[in-house]
């Protein structure tokens, strides 16, 4: 099965007002081609789900930046200054989620889990106003599964099937956000045909993903150059 298509025609899923998920953390593993194409588009409105921020002009940051986000779910923004302005300003919403947490809501989002039981805040902030259940004298937080509209990762190499290997810690939080995309789309430095892929080396299924594109490369200058 042929997953292969333009970004043109990829990033057509990518609406106004989507939700959105990303792997990467830093701009490591966020997809440059797409989030370029996103920009161009003048897509506005999205709710984005990921780890970070990465920075102003790195990565999903730019999408911040250029203010077409009206909400975020994501565990860390302190290297994006222009989202911690916007969400004092009123103009973003945050959702904070401790990282491990995170991580597991959307791991439960991609395999269909009601939600995961954690231990981490019930005492504190980000347990206020969310379930507890106590199980043998221990009290946990009810954090609910994440999904979204469209989830886009970066691979170093796919098969044309979207079978996904990924290029050290670029491998971050990918996998598991490709899992928990209704459409899942893959940007890849690399595409190779069919039965090319060592079956050790990939991580990612391409039964989790519904479209393979080409990546131009990364267009933006990273934060310590």
């Amino acid at each position: 099965m042929m997953k292969v298509q333009s970004v043109d025609d990829a990033i057509k899923h990518i609406k106004s007002g989507s939700t959105l998920m990303y792997g990467g953390f830093g701009g490591i593993g966020n997809p440059p081609t797409i989030i370029q194409k996103i920009l161009d588009n003048g897509t506005n409105n999205l709710t984005l789900i990921g780890n970070d921020t990465g920075f102003p002009n790195v990565g999903i940051g730019q999408l911040i930046t250029a203010k077409r986000v009206k909400k975020l779910v994501a565990s860390h923004i302190g290297s994006n200054p222009n989202a911690g302005k916007q969400m004092h300003d009123g103009t973003l919403e945050i959702e904070f989620s401790p990282q491990g947490t995170l991580v597991e809501r959307i791991r439960a989002g991609g395999v269909g889990l009601g939600g995961v039981l954690v231990d981490i805040g019930v005492e504190g902030m980000v347990g206020e106003g969310k379930q507890k259940i106590n199980i043998n004298g221990k009290n946990f937080l009810v954090e609910t599964p994440l999904t979204a509209d469209v989830a886009i990762v970066y691979a170093k190499k796919a098969d044309t099937f979207g079978n996904l290997i990924f290029d050290k810690s670029a491998r971050n939080t990918n996998p598991l956000v490709a899992m928990a995309g209704r459409i899942t789309i893959a940007e890849t430095k690399e595409i190779v045909p069919m039965g090319e892929l060592d079956p050790e080396e990939i991580i990612t299924p391409g039964a989790f993903v519904d479209i393979v594109v080409q990546s131009e490369g990364v267009n933006w200058k990273w934060a310590w150059e």
